[in-house]
């Protein structure tokens, strides 16, 4: 298996957890073990909780990207979490490794997205049409390390492969995503994006929260640090 996860904050109402590369958020068709059932048999062991532990994802990061995961451990967290999300009152932010620097220091890409679910994949497109849903996302330039240039990202509406997406638009594939145009896959399969913080009003005390998740342990972003 992967990297082992970490837990990053925890309360009586939330979870959070730093989810490395490779791990599924929840379960798909290959079985594979989740980060859901990983949350679940953490709290089952550390509070000894006889029978089934409450535990829902209130967001979902793809497969191949690592970082910050929030979980709801109530029925009244869950439901005011979702709420929050599908209300973009939480605010997220992202690391990405692109090949390419964008042509702009900083800037807002928007486009629509058609997910193409038996591929898993989605088409960028310029202007709405059918199924497409629009997608903003807010970028900075950070700074270039060797041949790569790190962009700090912030996902203001929610689409599946959002992020991978749009830089591959405007021509800045994500390091080593191969299904948005990286020519070469990084050697776990993991891709140049982590989810590095989250900020929000916590759902139930009503006091602003911020979450980070630490960087992976890995070559390429060690220099980062």
């Amino acid at each position: 298996m992967h990297d082992t996860p970490t837990v990053i904050f925890e309360d009586n109402h939330l979870l959070a957890i730093n989810k490395p590369a490779g791990w599924l958020v929840q379960g798909d068709r290959t079985g594979d073990e989740t980060l859901t059932d990983w949350g679940k048999q953490y709290l089952k062991v550390k509070y000894e909780k006889p029978g089934a532990v409450y535990l829902n994802p209130a967001h979902r990061i793809d497969r191949p990207v690592s970082g910050a995961v929030l979980f709801g451990r109530t029925d009244k967290a869950m439901g005011r979490l979702t709420t929050m999300f599908r209300d973009k009152k939480v605010q997220k932010t992202y690391l990405a490794l692109v090949l390419k620097a964008p042509e702009r220091p900083e800037g807002v890409l928007k486009h629509f997205l058609l997910k193409d679910e038996k591929k898993n994949i989605v088409e960028v497109l310029r202007l709405p049409g059918g199924a497409a849903k629009e997608s903003i996302t807010r970028y900075k330039f950070l700074k270039k390390i060797g041949g790569l240039f790190l962009l700090e990202v912030e996902p203001v509406t929610g689409r599946p492969h959002q992020i991978r997406a749009q830089l591959s638009a405007v021509g800045c594939p994500i390091l080593g995503d191969l299904k948005y145009g990286a020519p070469d896959p990084l050697p776990d399969a993991s891709i140049g994006l982590h989810c590095h913080s989250m900020e929000l009003i916590h759902p139930v005390r009503q006091e602003p929260i911020a979450i980070h998740a630490p960087l992976p342990e890995t070559d390429w972003w060690a220099d980062v640090l």
